[in-house]
């Protein structure tokens, strides 16, 4: 398992990967970073744990209600992003800690 530093919303994060999960891990942040900002220059919300917490619920919900969403409700889906959600809120608490 490697270590790769990437940067989310001006934040650094450390996260370990796999050789062959690197490139989507890469995607998914980028994909992460530009909802993030999206949702902060619209200025309604602020803070970027409430940021995260939309960007979160913004894939959950494109995810459920997309093109065949049906084949993507199952209860491994719903696991997952609730997996996802927990590992979420759980670093952003740890980030907030460094601050």
């Amino acid at each position: 398992m490697a270590h790769i530093d990437v940067k989310i919303l001006d934040r650094d994060y450390r996260l370990s990967v796999s050789e062959e999960g690197r490139e989507q891990l890469l995607q998914a942040v980028s994909m992460v970073d530009e909802k993030m900002r999206s949702i902060r220059e619209n200025g309604k919300i602020s803070g970027q744990d409430r940021v995260a917490v939309m960007a979160a619920l913004q894939f959950a919900h494109e995810l459920l209600d997309g093109p065949n969403a049906e084949n993507r409700t199952s209860p491994e889906t719903v696991r997952k992003i609730r997996r996802v959600n927990e590992e979420l809120e759980a670093e952003i608490k740890r980030q907030e800690n460094l601050f």
